[in-house]
């Protein structure tokens, strides 16, 4: 694969259209998979491409169900958070004396879920229900999101490795149990913005550098052809960002970088766009976006508050800068209440054109 590609495209002159399709970052919940699955593909049916389980139940707080993972590793304590902290809970430490290279984790129920999911996606599909090009979505934690939120930082260093493997294993379950033709990985991104801003400490020495590395290996682990997609965050605890992003140039610095670092195609990126952000400034360094042909660019301009118009003002916001994306949320619905989920996808649904298969 070349390094070599053109700055975005830029937008074409007349009228305002329509974005290309719909992509869902991950959490949607309702009460199951099964309802997911079926809410989703009959409110969205051609504008989507991939299709997540939504993380239900336990899941649905994004990395919040892996906190006892740890919890229950008899080699850590629990300790009281540090004050002011963005999402703040209880941190875990590891016990002191104990044997070197002691560290394990078990199976951490990723890869459990995504299979169950999937028997239900493929019967869906058969049935139907599911359009056939659809591909099933498993949506991954960076393994430094759970660590960095988890565990004290001066243990992070020894923690993270010996997580990271247990997530690719889990990766590797997946990928070789689920057809990978009908498979699509997204990496979650968003504590790795945090420290970027600096409101987050980290153990890291060279916070862009080590970050990168460690996106770029997380990408090269997921095998052709199952597709691969990052979700780029700024947070959504409490329906608030750890920092308001002056504008998207940080996103299009790491956006840029995995599209020029990955030897395997990157088949989708997700951008947020916080809901008071249809001003010129926001979107002007898309211009130097830079993404292969075979990547797709998703903007999360949809808001709930303020529904079709809100989501319309910052798709033609966006337009006056870059040529061609698809629309989403800026981050998954996992805290929304169930009853508003229709009302959400409705939105979604009016302010894109559908995909091709």
């Amino acid at each position: 694969m070349t390094n070599e590609y053109p700055d975005q495209p830029a937008p074409s002159s007349g009228a305002h259209r329509l974005p290309k399709g719909v992509h869902l970052v991950g959490s949607v919940p309702l009460g199951s998979a099964e309802e997911v699955f079926r809410t989703t593909s009959s409110l969205l049916g051609e504008q989507l491409r991939r299709l997540p389980d939504g993380e239900t139940g336990i899941r649905s707080g994004w990395i919040g169900w892996q906190f006892q993972v740890f919890a229950s590793n008899p080699l850590f304590e629990m300790v009281a958070p540090p004050p002011n902290t963005y999402g703040a809970r209880a941190r875990i430490k590891l016990r002191s004396p104990r044997t070197p290279d002691a560290l394990t984790f078990e199976q951490l129920g990723y890869a459990d879920a995504a299979l169950d999911s999937y028997r239900l996606f493929s019967q869906l599909k058969r049935d139907g229900v599911i359009p056939a090009h659809y591909r099933f979505q498993v949506c991954l934690p960076t393994p430094l999101a759970p660590v960095s939120a988890f565990v004290v930082q001066e243990d992070q260093a020894e923690v993270e490795p010996v997580y990271e493997a247990a997530l690719l294993s889990e990766l590797d379950r997946i990928t070789s149990s689920v057809p990978q033709n009908d498979l699509a990985i997204q990496w979650d991104t968003a504590i790795e913005f945090a420290i970027l801003e600096g409101v987050m400490p980290t153990f890291l020495a060279e916070s862009k550098a080590d970050i990168l590395a460690r996106l770029l290996r997380l990408g090269q682990r997921v095998p052709v052809p199952a597709e691969l997609g990052y979700h780029l965050c700024y947070g959504d605890a409490g329906h608030t960002h750890f920092k308001e992003p002056e504008d998207t140039g940080k996103l299009v610095e790491i956006a840029n970088a995995l599209s020029a670092g990955l030897t395997r195609p990157l088949n989708w990126i997700h951008l947020p766009v916080p809901r008071n952000r249809s001003d010129a400034a926001y979107y002007a360094p898309l211009r130097h976006l830079r993404l292969h042909p075979e990547t797709e660019l998703y903007l999360g301009v949809v808001h709930f508050t303020d529904g079709v118009e809100g989501t319309l003002k910052r798709i033609q916001a966006a337009q006056q800068v870059v040529g061609d994306f698809g629309v989403a949320t800026e981050c998954g619905f996992g805290r929304r209440p169930a009853d508003t989920i229709p009302a959400v996808l409705h939105i979604h649904s009016q302010v894109a054109d559908p995909v091709s298969a």
